[in-house]
Protein backbone atom coordinates (compact mmCIF):
# COMPACT_ATOMS: atom_id res chain seq x y z
CA UNK A 1 0.00 0.00 0.00
CA UNK A 2 1.50 3.35 -1.07
CA UNK A 3 1.97 5.98 1.56
CA UNK A 4 1.31 9.61 0.63
CA UNK A 5 3.65 11.95 2.53
CA UNK A 6 3.33 15.69 2.52
CA UNK A 7 5.57 18.37 3.96
CA UNK A 8 3.82 20.63 6.37
CA UNK A 9 5.24 24.16 6.66
CA UNK A 10 5.79 25.46 10.19
CA UNK A 11 3.08 27.72 11.51
CA UNK A 12 3.49 31.27 10.23
CA UNK A 13 6.01 30.33 7.49
CA UNK A 14 5.26 31.75 4.00
CA UNK A 15 4.60 29.32 1.17
CA UNK A 16 7.69 28.30 -0.85
CA UNK A 17 6.26 29.93 -3.97
CA UNK A 18 5.94 33.21 -2.12
CA UNK A 19 9.60 32.96 -1.03
CA UNK A 20 10.77 32.43 -4.61
CA UNK A 21 8.56 35.27 -5.83
CA UNK A 22 10.00 37.53 -3.15
CA UNK A 23 13.56 36.75 -4.23
CA UNK A 24 13.06 37.76 -7.84
CA UNK A 25 12.65 41.52 -7.22
CA UNK A 26 15.70 41.45 -4.94
CA UNK A 27 17.78 39.71 -7.62
CA UNK A 28 16.62 42.17 -10.26
CA UNK A 29 17.43 45.07 -7.96
CA UNK A 30 20.92 43.67 -7.27
CA UNK A 31 21.42 43.20 -11.00
CA UNK A 32 20.53 46.83 -11.66
CA UNK A 33 22.93 48.02 -8.98
CA UNK A 34 25.69 45.83 -10.43
CA UNK A 35 25.01 47.26 -13.89
CA UNK A 36 25.16 50.82 -12.57
CA UNK A 37 28.55 50.26 -10.93
CA UNK A 38 30.04 48.14 -13.72
CA UNK A 39 28.67 50.24 -16.56
CA UNK A 40 31.32 53.01 -16.54
CA UNK A 41 34.17 50.50 -16.32
CA UNK A 42 32.76 48.33 -19.09
CA UNK A 43 32.15 51.39 -21.26
CA UNK A 44 35.71 52.57 -20.70
CA UNK A 45 37.04 49.10 -21.51
CA UNK A 46 35.04 49.00 -24.73
CA UNK A 47 35.88 52.54 -25.87
CA UNK A 48 39.53 52.79 -24.82
CA UNK A 49 40.71 49.16 -25.11
CA UNK A 50 38.54 46.85 -27.19
CA UNK A 51 37.68 49.33 -29.94
CA UNK A 52 41.27 50.60 -30.46
CA UNK A 53 42.55 47.01 -30.42
CA UNK A 54 40.13 45.89 -33.12
CA UNK A 55 40.68 49.13 -35.03
CA UNK A 56 44.42 48.49 -35.02
CA UNK A 57 43.81 45.00 -36.39
CA UNK A 58 41.83 46.50 -39.27
CA UNK A 59 44.42 49.21 -39.95
CA UNK A 60 47.19 46.59 -40.03
CA UNK A 61 45.63 45.15 -43.20
CA UNK A 62 45.95 48.45 -45.08
CA UNK A 63 48.53 50.83 -46.39
CA UNK A 64 47.19 53.54 -44.07
CA UNK A 65 49.02 56.85 -44.42
CA UNK A 66 47.95 59.68 -42.15
CA UNK A 67 47.13 61.70 -45.25
CA UNK A 68 46.26 60.23 -48.60
CA UNK A 69 44.51 57.24 -50.07
CA UNK A 70 44.31 53.99 -48.11
CA UNK A 71 44.94 50.72 -49.92
CA UNK A 72 43.99 47.24 -48.76
CA UNK A 73 47.10 45.03 -48.51
CA UNK A 74 45.89 41.93 -46.69
CA UNK A 75 48.79 40.41 -44.76
CA UNK A 76 51.50 42.28 -46.69
CA UNK A 77 52.38 44.40 -43.64
CA UNK A 78 53.00 41.25 -41.61
CA UNK A 79 55.05 39.78 -44.45
CA UNK A 80 57.11 42.97 -44.55
CA UNK A 81 57.80 42.69 -40.82
CA UNK A 82 58.85 39.07 -41.21
CA UNK A 83 61.49 40.03 -43.79
CA UNK A 84 62.53 43.35 -42.26
CA UNK A 85 66.02 42.99 -40.68
CA UNK A 86 65.40 46.07 -38.53
CA UNK A 87 62.25 44.58 -37.04
CA UNK A 88 64.00 41.28 -36.37
CA UNK A 89 66.75 43.15 -34.56
CA UNK A 90 64.15 45.12 -32.62
CA UNK A 91 62.47 41.89 -31.49
CA UNK A 92 65.85 40.50 -30.37
CA UNK A 93 66.56 43.73 -28.46
CA UNK A 94 63.22 43.44 -26.67
CA UNK A 95 63.81 39.80 -25.80
CA UNK A 96 67.30 40.66 -24.51
CA UNK A 97 65.86 43.38 -22.29
CA UNK A 98 63.24 40.96 -20.93
CA UNK A 99 65.80 38.21 -20.29
CA UNK A 100 68.05 40.61 -18.37
CA UNK A 101 65.43 42.71 -16.61
CA UNK A 102 62.85 40.22 -15.33
CA UNK A 103 65.24 37.92 -13.38
CA UNK A 104 67.16 40.88 -11.95
CA UNK A 105 63.97 42.64 -10.88
CA UNK A 106 62.57 39.53 -9.20
CA UNK A 107 65.85 38.57 -7.50
CA UNK A 108 66.55 42.08 -6.19
CA UNK A 109 63.00 42.67 -4.96
CA UNK A 110 62.71 39.22 -3.36
CA UNK A 111 66.14 39.49 -1.74
CA UNK A 112 65.32 42.87 -0.23
CA UNK A 113 61.90 41.65 0.90
CA UNK A 114 63.54 38.73 2.73
CA UNK A 115 66.12 41.06 4.25
CA UNK A 116 63.49 43.55 5.43
CA UNK A 117 61.79 40.79 7.41
CA UNK A 118 59.38 41.06 10.32
CA UNK A 119 62.20 41.26 12.86
CA UNK A 120 64.13 44.18 11.36
CA UNK A 121 63.80 47.64 12.88
CA UNK A 122 62.48 50.48 10.74
CA UNK A 123 60.74 48.07 8.40
CA UNK A 124 58.03 50.51 7.34
CA UNK A 125 60.64 53.17 6.58
CA UNK A 126 62.46 50.75 4.28
CA UNK A 127 59.20 49.94 2.50
CA UNK A 128 58.57 53.61 1.82
CA UNK A 129 62.19 54.19 0.78
CA UNK A 130 62.24 51.32 -1.71
CA UNK A 131 58.90 52.34 -3.22
CA UNK A 132 59.92 55.95 -3.91
CA UNK A 133 61.43 55.19 -7.37
CA UNK A 134 58.13 53.61 -8.43
CA UNK A 135 56.22 56.75 -7.50
CA UNK A 136 58.71 59.07 -9.19
CA UNK A 137 57.89 59.91 -12.83
CA UNK A 138 59.88 57.66 -15.14
CA UNK A 139 60.85 60.56 -17.40
CA UNK A 140 62.46 62.38 -14.48
CA UNK A 141 64.28 59.24 -13.36
CA UNK A 142 65.54 58.56 -16.88
CA UNK A 143 66.88 62.10 -17.21
CA UNK A 144 68.80 61.74 -13.93
CA UNK A 145 70.25 58.40 -15.00
CA UNK A 146 71.23 59.89 -18.35
CA UNK A 147 73.28 62.51 -16.49
CA UNK A 148 74.91 59.74 -14.44
CA UNK A 149 75.82 57.60 -17.44
CA UNK A 150 77.05 60.23 -19.88
CA UNK A 151 80.80 60.99 -20.27
CA UNK A 152 81.84 63.43 -17.57
CA UNK A 153 78.90 62.36 -15.42
CA UNK A 154 78.99 61.18 -11.83
CA UNK A 155 79.98 57.59 -12.66
CA UNK A 156 82.75 58.68 -15.03
CA UNK A 157 84.05 61.27 -12.56
CA UNK A 158 83.99 58.76 -9.71
CA UNK A 159 85.95 56.14 -11.65
CA UNK A 160 88.52 58.74 -12.68
CA UNK A 161 88.93 59.92 -9.08
CA UNK A 162 89.07 56.50 -7.44
CA UNK A 163 90.69 54.28 -10.06
CA UNK A 164 92.27 56.71 -12.51
CA UNK A 165 90.39 55.26 -15.49
CA UNK A 166 87.54 56.47 -17.66
CA UNK A 167 84.15 54.82 -17.39
CA UNK A 168 82.78 53.10 -20.50
CA UNK A 169 80.62 55.19 -22.78
CA UNK A 170 77.50 53.54 -21.41
CA UNK A 171 74.95 55.20 -23.67
CA UNK A 172 77.15 55.50 -26.76
CA UNK A 173 78.31 51.89 -26.92
CA UNK A 174 76.23 49.09 -28.39
CA UNK A 175 77.81 46.79 -25.79
CA UNK A 176 76.95 48.87 -22.72
CA UNK A 177 73.76 50.67 -23.74
CA UNK A 178 71.33 47.82 -23.06
CA UNK A 179 72.85 46.92 -19.64
CA UNK A 180 72.61 50.61 -18.71
CA UNK A 181 68.92 50.67 -19.65
CA UNK A 182 68.33 47.48 -17.66
CA UNK A 183 70.09 48.93 -14.60
CA UNK A 184 67.95 52.06 -14.69
CA UNK A 185 64.79 49.98 -15.20
CA UNK A 186 65.54 47.67 -12.26
CA UNK A 187 66.07 50.67 -9.99
CA UNK A 188 62.82 52.21 -11.24
CA UNK A 189 60.66 49.11 -10.92
CA UNK A 190 61.85 46.79 -8.16
CA UNK A 191 59.84 48.58 -5.46
CA UNK A 192 56.49 47.26 -6.69
CA UNK A 193 57.53 43.61 -6.56
CA UNK A 194 59.27 44.31 -3.26
CA UNK A 195 55.91 45.21 -1.71
CA UNK A 196 54.25 42.15 -3.29
CA UNK A 197 56.89 39.81 -1.87
CA UNK A 198 56.95 41.60 1.47
CA UNK A 199 53.19 41.12 1.84
CA UNK A 200 53.53 37.44 0.90
CA UNK A 201 56.30 36.90 3.45
CA UNK A 202 54.10 38.43 6.14
CA UNK A 203 51.64 35.56 5.59
CA UNK A 204 54.23 32.86 6.32
CA UNK A 205 53.47 31.52 9.83
CA UNK A 206 56.36 32.18 12.18
CA UNK A 207 55.45 29.03 14.09
CA UNK A 208 56.38 26.86 11.09
CA UNK A 209 59.70 28.64 10.67
CA UNK A 210 60.44 28.21 14.38
CA UNK A 211 59.52 24.53 14.23
CA UNK A 212 61.86 24.02 11.28
CA UNK A 213 64.62 25.82 13.17
CA UNK A 214 64.10 23.58 16.20
CA UNK A 215 64.37 20.56 13.90
CA UNK A 216 67.80 21.78 12.81
CA UNK A 217 66.98 23.50 9.51
CA UNK A 218 69.31 26.35 8.61
CA UNK A 219 68.26 29.68 7.05
CA UNK A 220 68.54 28.40 3.47
CA UNK A 221 66.66 25.20 4.28
CA UNK A 222 63.90 27.14 6.01
CA UNK A 223 63.55 29.41 3.00
CA UNK A 224 63.64 26.53 0.51
CA UNK A 225 61.23 24.14 2.22
CA UNK A 226 58.98 26.43 4.29
CA UNK A 227 58.96 29.97 2.89
CA UNK A 228 59.33 29.30 -0.84
CA UNK A 229 56.25 27.04 -1.28
CA UNK A 230 54.08 29.58 0.53
CA UNK A 231 55.13 32.56 -1.59
CA UNK A 232 55.08 30.87 -5.01
CA UNK A 233 51.68 32.45 -5.89
CA UNK A 234 53.16 35.90 -5.26
CA UNK A 235 56.27 35.03 -7.30
CA UNK A 236 54.10 33.83 -10.18
CA UNK A 237 52.02 37.02 -10.08
CA UNK A 238 55.06 39.29 -9.92
CA UNK A 239 56.89 37.41 -12.67
CA UNK A 240 53.89 37.46 -14.99
CA UNK A 241 53.16 41.16 -14.53
CA UNK A 242 56.84 42.10 -14.83
CA UNK A 243 57.18 40.06 -18.01
CA UNK A 244 54.15 41.73 -19.60
CA UNK A 245 55.33 45.25 -18.78
CA UNK A 246 58.95 44.57 -19.81
CA UNK A 247 57.88 43.56 -23.31
CA UNK A 248 56.27 47.01 -23.58
CA UNK A 249 59.38 48.96 -22.53
CA UNK A 250 59.57 52.34 -24.23
CA UNK A 251 60.37 55.36 -22.07
CA UNK A 252 63.76 54.17 -20.79
CA UNK A 253 65.46 53.52 -24.16
CA UNK A 254 63.62 56.42 -25.78
CA UNK A 255 65.01 58.93 -23.29
CA UNK A 256 68.41 57.38 -22.57
CA UNK A 257 69.54 56.36 -26.06
CA UNK A 258 66.73 57.14 -28.54
CA UNK A 259 67.14 53.51 -29.60
CA UNK A 260 70.82 53.86 -30.43
CA UNK A 261 73.60 53.42 -31.11
CA UNK A 262 72.06 52.51 -34.45
CA UNK A 263 69.09 50.34 -33.50
CA UNK A 264 70.93 48.40 -30.77
CA UNK A 265 68.46 49.45 -28.05
CA UNK A 266 65.33 50.05 -30.10
CA UNK A 267 62.40 48.00 -28.79
CA UNK A 268 59.16 46.85 -30.40
CA UNK A 269 57.15 49.70 -28.90
CA UNK A 270 59.74 52.19 -30.14
CA UNK A 271 59.46 50.61 -33.59
CA UNK A 272 55.68 51.05 -33.44
CA UNK A 273 56.12 54.67 -32.39
CA UNK A 274 58.62 55.43 -35.14
CA UNK A 275 56.56 53.78 -37.87
CA UNK A 276 53.39 55.53 -36.75
CA UNK A 277 54.59 59.04 -35.95
CA UNK A 278 57.93 59.44 -37.68
CA UNK A 279 57.27 57.64 -40.97
CA UNK A 280 53.44 57.99 -40.76
CA UNK A 281 52.87 54.36 -41.83
CA UNK A 282 50.01 53.51 -39.50
CA UNK A 283 49.35 50.15 -41.14
CA UNK A 284 52.87 48.89 -40.46
CA UNK A 285 52.81 50.32 -36.94
CA UNK A 286 49.51 48.55 -36.21
CA UNK A 287 50.87 45.27 -37.58
CA UNK A 288 53.93 45.54 -35.32
CA UNK A 289 51.66 46.29 -32.38
CA UNK A 290 49.63 43.18 -33.07
CA UNK A 291 52.79 41.08 -33.33
CA UNK A 292 53.74 42.33 -29.86
CA UNK A 293 50.24 41.54 -28.59
CA UNK A 294 50.47 37.96 -29.88
CA UNK A 295 53.94 37.48 -28.37
CA UNK A 296 52.74 38.64 -24.95
CA UNK A 297 49.60 36.49 -25.11
CA UNK A 298 51.54 33.35 -26.09
CA UNK A 299 54.18 33.79 -23.38
CA UNK A 300 51.52 34.57 -20.76
CA UNK A 301 49.57 31.45 -21.76
CA UNK A 302 52.75 29.37 -21.42
CA UNK A 303 53.30 30.83 -17.97
CA UNK A 304 49.79 29.94 -16.86
CA UNK A 305 50.19 26.39 -18.14
CA UNK A 306 53.61 25.99 -16.54
CA UNK A 307 52.61 27.42 -13.16
CA UNK A 308 50.63 24.26 -12.41
CA UNK A 309 53.93 22.44 -11.88
CA UNK A 310 55.53 24.80 -9.37
CA UNK A 311 52.96 27.21 -7.88
CA UNK A 312 51.47 25.92 -4.64
CA UNK A 313 47.98 27.21 -3.83
CA UNK A 314 47.28 24.65 -1.08
CA UNK A 315 49.23 26.25 1.76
Amino acid sequence: MATNTTTVAPPGAPPSGAVRAGRRPALRRDGRYAGIFLGPSLAGLAVFTLFPTLMALGISLFDWPVFGERTFLGIDNYTHLLHDPVFRRVVLNTVLFVVLYVPLNVVVSLGLAVWVGPKIRGRQAFRVLFFIPVMTPMVANAMVWKLLFQPGGLIDSGMQSWFGIDAPNFLGSSTWAMPAIVAMSVWQGFGYNFLVFSAALDQVPQSQLESAQIDGAGPLQRFRYVTWPMITPAIFFATTMTLITSFQVFAQPFILTQGGPGVSTQTIVMYVYNQGWQFLTMGLASAAGWVLFVIIMVITAIQFVGQRKWVNYDV
